[in-house]
């Protein structure tokens, strides 16, 4: 049965209708405000719309993706495998290296400085080397808690401790000829310093020769490190501590003090033997030229050598005997002595 509304203002439940009276009547009165944060309903979401708008907007985006969603997939492959090619291609070497470029880890060429391109990772890979770097391995400590023994020449022992300088010379021969390239340079140079140290003396291993014996070392390791091929050059070794071992440190210095006292006092003999010998030498030469001046002028020069003994004789005597013609200077007690004695026999 149909319900009139007589008056237009009036709901069935007696409520206003709200409005112009021309749209549906609220049945439950007034119409409740719609302020911000009162009264409102959340509405229910439809997820699966939203997700089909969104895929319509991005084949809308795509050029020529409003057909085929197979075609859409491949432009998007393609695009990732441009930007793989563009980013795995190019790569920058820097000053001080050199770039070892392997293909599916085999050597294929060593590049120098700056930019360079190569198929995409992984089928280029390039392995950067430090070749102007230079490296230091130490061997041996200068602590006291650890000892690098050595046996000498002359069979004593030595407690030795260096480092070996080295940087890469063939970056390609560094990465794939030696397994272990810092072990083999640290075995190499040990092997070459024991058979230095074998051929000399301790004194002479702690004393004059460590230079030598550092020269020498390092020749050694470069030859055998070349005969290995292995890409290095071997800059220098550096001796750091070349002593007796420390139970019998302090007795050994005892000794070197010794030798080095015997040492001065020996040279100090021979500055002095030199010093007296460089006198006489003089002397000689100055009689030598008066003898000369002799053989001249006997009697001048007779006088002349009397008045120059008598003047480094009197200089420093505080008397003064003056010899006049005629009169005795001074007393021969002596020979009045002689005389006296003579008489009484």
């Amino acid at each position: 049965m149909a319900l009139n509304n007589e008056g237009g203002s009036q709901g069935p439940w007696g409520g206003s209708g709200g409005g112009d009276g021309g749209g549906p009547r609220n049945p439950w009165g007034n119409e409740p405000p719609r302020g911000p944060g009162r009264g409102n309903r959340p509405s229910n979401v439809d997820f699966e719309s939203l997700i089909r708008k969104g895929q319509e907007r991005l084949r809308s985006s795509i050029p020529g993706g409003g057909g085929d969603p197979r075609r859409m997939w491949l432009m998007i492959a393609g695009g990732l495998i441009a930007l793989w090619i563009v980013f795995g291609s190019f790569y920058r070497v820097d000053p001080q290296e050199r770039g070892v470029v392997m293909r599916f880890g085999k050597y294929v060429e060593t590049t120098g400085p700056g930019m360079h391109m190569k198929l995409p990772t992984p089928i280029d890979t390039v392995q950067k080397v430090p070749v102007e770097t230079v490296s230091s391995i130490d061997i041996g400590s200068t602590s006291s808690d650890t000892q690098n023994l050595m046996l000498t020449g002359d069979q004593n022992i030595i407690d030795i401790a260096y480092a070996v300088r080295w940087k890469i010379r063939d970056p390609e021969r560094f990465l794939f000829v030696l397994a272990e390239p810092e072990d083999t340079i640290r075995e190499v140079t040990e092997s070459a310093m024991r058979a230095a140290i074998s051929s000399v003396t301790l004194n002479a291993a702690i004393g004059p020769q460590r230079t030598q014996i550092a020269d020498l070392v390092r020749e050694r390791a470069q030859e055998v490190l070349d005969s290995y091929n292995a890409g290095v050059d071997v800059l220098g070794v550096d001796i750091k501590q070349a002593d007796p071992p420390k139970e019998v440190d302090e007795a050994f210095k005892d000794v070197s003090a010794s030798q080095q006292d015997a040492q001065k006092y020996l040279n100090d003999a021979n500055a002095y033997a030199q010093q007296l010998t460089a006198q006489a030498q003089g002397e000689a030469a100055s009689f030598d030229r008066v003898y000369a001046e002799y053989r001249l002028a006997p009697e001048v020069t007779r006088k002349r050598m009397y008045f120059e003994t008598m003047e480094n004789v009197l200089s420093n005597v505080d008397k003064t005997i003056v010899e006049v013609p005629g009169v005795q200077t001074y007393l021969p007690l002596s020979e009045v002595q002689r005389r006296t004695k003579e008489a009484q026999q």
